[in-house]
């Protein structure tokens, strides 16, 4: 269905561009000077509104649709604070490379240059973080502008486009309808020139340990599948950022050594520093400076990705394969001539065991006190599913959580990295579920802090209103612990960190959810699979034991390690 004979007014034209562009969900919170677009939604069958409690919230839901779909979702706010409200989510999409197309309402043309309602110079506020910020000015530039977003959105680097709609505009007609649904589709990329690939062929064939290097931009679907063949064809060890988790399959789990970031002090850090030939894969420097990871600068790496790199001192690669991912690794593969099974040396299989060293002491001797976190960790992993979508807040358990919790599936274990944005969790999850088919038909897991829990919390109103099925944890030991610990580290105390006051159980039952709680750690198993049974959305406050935090920080790979 695509609506382009009949002339229609702008709002009209900007729902049309939604649909041809393949948007079925549209995220947002109404407002005067954006209502003509919420007015030309509801008669639309093919997109469903879903009001948010807080633009922030319709932003990280917009991003979560994003980087799931890999097409860009959409959030809709009015003028003034309903605008600015977008900065953060917005902020994290275009950092964390998911694809959003934010439209907002505007004052119209007439009150433009004067001080009155609800006016802001919106588009100045947002332009510093988003990819491309668009005001219409002219009736006729409705369809073009949607158009040229959802190209930008999608485009490599991928992130956030914004839209302005002034009201006058959103009530006017135009001469040119929306563009339809092929428009939107961007050019196929091709592959690096076939010298660049065979010498890389050549590096891989001579190297004593080459290592893969996923990141954020390796985890598309077709991506994934065409890597994962490679390594089938050339075993060779691989690790992973935080944003690439999923790219590794169960069955090559034996060539993953773990996931990187923030610090120095994983095997899979150990084994970048050891390795003679690093292939970075959709790597992004946000996800984990190349400074912490390549320490002297003298790491030979090879760049795979769909757009050149950040040239500096602690990243400067020998080649460069820019085009498609997908083509170029498949090329690469067909271009290896004589490889050996390089996980089997000695120095991985020793770090290979260091990886999994942890398990050991996961299920805790004496189960009392405090919940550990690894203790849950190991529980969580045997009962959710492979299939189930893990998202994951920022704070103290992203860490844990992307260090131990292992995720065989691109787009099922999601985290904020490049921000490390609080508060993404629940409305990721909600967003998670909402793309299912049909909707909200499977179990969700989020997880957050006590603290990151309530930067959105609002949003499980709209969770049980929709019927999701969600099971939330919450990590609760009363403080932001993330920044305690590492406070700790360089003060030797901590400040400004203290929370408390909330009994989450209560707060789940005032929102018509199911409340649980976990207060130590003989009530881990038989809680947990209560609340992952409970069909709808469940809040389970876990009292958590954070006593061996510093232990995350510590051990720090020194200078010379090679």
């Amino acid at each position: 269905m695509e609506l382009l004979s009949i002339p229609r007014n702008c709002a009209n034209i900007v729902v049309d561009s939604l649909y041809n562009a393949g948007v079925r969900l549209v995220f947002g919170i109404p407002g005067a000077k954006v209502d003509g677009i919420f007015d030309a939604l509801l008669d639309h069958p093919g997109i469903r509104l879903i009001v948010c409690r807080h633009e922030q919230n319709a932003a990280f839901m917009a991003a979560a649709v994003g980087r799931i779909t890999g097409r860009p979702g959409v959030c809709i706010a009015t003028s003034g604070p309903g605008a600015s409200n977008l900065t953060t989510g917005l902020a994290t999409a275009t950092t964390e490379g998911d694809p959003v197309v934010a439209i907002i309402g505007s004052v119209s043309r007439l009150q433009s240059t004067k001080r009155t309602h609800q006016s802001m110079r919106a588009l100045d506020v947002l332009n510093p973080i988003c990819k491309e910020t668009t005001g219409i000015e002219v009736e006729d530039q409705v369809a073009e502008v949607m158009l040229d977003a959802f190209r930008g959105a999608t485009s490599y680097p991928r992130g956030a486009t914004v839209v302005s709609l002034p009201l006058d505009i959103a009530k006017s007609g135009s001469k040119i309808p929306a563009f339809p649904s092929a428009s939107f589709s961007l050019p196929d990329f091709g592959p690096s020139p076939i010298s660049c690939i065979e010498s890389v062929g050549h590096l891989i064939e001579e190297a004593k340990l080459p290592v893969l290097f996923l990141g954020m931009r390796s985890t598309a679907p077709q991506v994934v599948a065409v890597i994962r063949d490679f390594l089938k064809q050339h075993p060779m060890p691989v690790v992973e950022t935080f944003q690439a988790a999923g790219a590794v399959s169960r069955e090559l789990v034996n060539l993953f050594y773990g996931r990187v970031g923030l610090f120095r002090n994983q095997p899979g850090d150990k084994l970048l520093a050891k390795s003679d030939l690093v292939l970075t894969v959709g790597y992004d420097p946000t996800e984990y400076d190349a400074n912490l990871w390549n320490v002297h600068g003298k790491l030979r790496i090879v760049h795979i990705d769909y757009q050149t790199c950040d040239f500096g001192f602690h990243y400067r690669p020998i080649i460069e394969l820019i085009g498609s991912i997908e083509h170029n690794i498949r090329c690469l593969a067909a271009n290896i001539r004589n490889t050996v099974s390089h996980s089997e040396s000695e120095i991985c299989r020793s770090l290979y065991e260091e990886f999994h060293s942890w398990k050991k002491t996961a299920i805790p001797q004496e189960v009392s006190g405090l919940v550990k976190p690894l203790h849950f960790i190991s529980c969580l992993q045997r009962y959710v599913s492979p299939t189930t979508t893990v998202t994951c807040d920022v704070g103290t358990v992203y860490i844990y959580m992307m260090r131990y919790f292992f995720a065989y599936e691109p787009g099922m274990f999601l985290t904020s990295n490049g921000q490390q944005t609080l508060g993404v969790s629940l409305p990721w999850a909600i967003a998670a579920s909402l793309v299912q088919d049909p909707p909200c038909s499977k179990k969700v897991v989020s997880l957050s802090g006590d603290g990151g829990f309530m930067f959105s919390s609002q949003e499980l109103s709209t969770a049980v209103q929709l019927k999701c099925n969600i099971t939330h944890f919450i990590w609760n030991d009363g403080h932001y612990n993330m920044v305690e610990f590492q406070e700790e580290l360089k003060y030797g105390r901590s400040s400004g960190i203290a929370l408390g006051g909330v009994d989450f159980v209560r707060f789940a039952e005032a929102f018509d959810a199911k409340g649980f709680r976990i207060r130590s750690e003989d009530e881990v198993e038989s809680v947990m699979r209560e609340a992952l049974a409970y069909e709808g959305v469940s809040i389970v406050d876990v009292s958590i034991d954070y006593s061996r935090n510093q232990d995350l920080a510590s051990n720090v790979i020194p200078e010379e390690y090679k």
